[in-house]
């Protein structure tokens, strides 16, 4: 079970890559595609109430990578000459002295071995679509819950109070 003081490490291009609304996203604007992951974990974040710390690969690309808040999330960019596999791994092991529940989210089987063995729980990019949408159901289902819930105040009230009331409904 999932505490609010618990962390999840995302890998992000591994989940745009994993789940398919954001794969066909990638393929036409991976731009579009980020903002639409991290929507969908700041909509998770809110729910579960966990932090998380959403890890995006720039090994490949000059500088020396930055972190920003983001929909209350924290971005990651790594650092040059730095993947997002080793990046998590350093994250993983400095949360964990913490006395953290730390969760990475990857498919990649060595990662999730790596990230087990510095005490993460691991989860993959299926596992963590699926949580997401059955948080976004429980959602929708409180909040039709809240419309259907009628705010009847003739239960709440005494029976002089009714009867002064029908009489002014009627004119008397």
């Amino acid at each position: 079970m999932k505490r609010r003081d618990d962390v999840l490490l995302v890998d992000g291009y591994n989940m745009i890559g994993a789940w398919p609304e954001l794969a066909a996203l990638r393929d036409k604007d991976l731009e579009d595609a980020r903002d639409r992951l991290l929507e969908m974990l700041a909509d998770y974040q809110g729910f579960t109430g966990m932090t998380v710390i959403v890890v995006f690969d720039a090994h490949q690309v000059p500088g020396i990578g930055s972190t920003f808040k983001q929909h209350r999330l924290t971005v990651v960019y790594t650092k040059e000459k730095e993947t997002a596999d080793s990046c998590i791994e350093r994250l993983a092991s400095e949360m964990a002295m913490r006395s953290r529940n730390i969760h990475v989210a990857t498919s990649d089987l060595v990662e999730q071995h790596v990230a087990f063995g510095k005490g993460a729980l691991r989860i993959s990019a299926r596992e963590l679509l699926i949580e997401i949408k059955q948080n976004r159901k429980a959602i929708e289902q409180k909040v039709d819950q809240k419309n259907k819930a009628r705010n009847e105040l003739d239960g709440n009230l005494s029976m002089d109070v009714r009867l002064k009331l029908e009489k002014w409904r009627r004119g008397k």
